[in-house]
């Protein structure tokens, strides 16, 4: 039943967890960016289909997009035992909605955004490679704790297939000033 989301390797799914999505204002979109702009890491694990209850961890550093389009690029890594696999992913407004890739895109070994809405506190994405469609929710829980969650669609059914919580690291910390 879940086989399909095999072709979509596991730790490219992880990097998911910090890709915000989809604005209704363009304000909340810049405030969701830049609260999850800096250093991440925690651990997420499958929770459905042929890897169900593989452990991994990731570290991700996420970046704002500069110039006029509000977006972010991520870059890390996630790991599983001691196989690491690198991460990429930029993510933009485009009109009142949005787009991205992760890894390559979905034309490679990736998968493209395709859509999405986003608040102050939460983003929900919709992602696409081939016939698997699904979403990715993140929910700042507070400025230190990210969770996110990525299911399928099966049938009618949108079933959870992963699940983590990430930390910002202490490491570097975005900070601003108001004026």
């Amino acid at each position: 039943m879940f086989a399909r989301i095999s072709s979509v390797p596991l730790a490219m799914i992880a990097v998911l967890a910090t890709a915000p999505l989809a604005p209704a204002m363009a304000a909340s979109d810049a405030v969701f960016f830049k609260a999850v702009a800096g250093e991440w890491k925690g651990p997420g694990e499958i929770v459905a289909g042929k890897y169900k209850g593989t452990r991994f961890s990731c570290n991700l550093e996420g970046l704002p997009e500069s110039g006029k389009r509000a977006g972010i690029s991520l870059d890390g890594n996630c790991r599983v035992g001691v196989f690491s696999q690198k991460m990429s992913a930029v993510i933009t407004r485009k009109g009142r909605s949005y787009s991205g890739r992760f890894l390559d895109g979905a034309a490679g070994e990736g998968l493209d955004v395709v859509s999405g809405r986003i608040s102050s506190e939460q983003a929900v994405v919709a992602i696409k490679r081939k016939k698997l469609d699904g979403a990715m929710v993140a929910k700042l829980l507070d400025p230190e704790t990210l969770n996110v969650s990525i299911s399928v669609k099966v049938g009618e059914t949108m079933v959870p297939v992963i699940g983590m919580t990430l930390k910002r690291s202490q490491g570097r910390v975005q900070t601003g000033s108001l004026r």
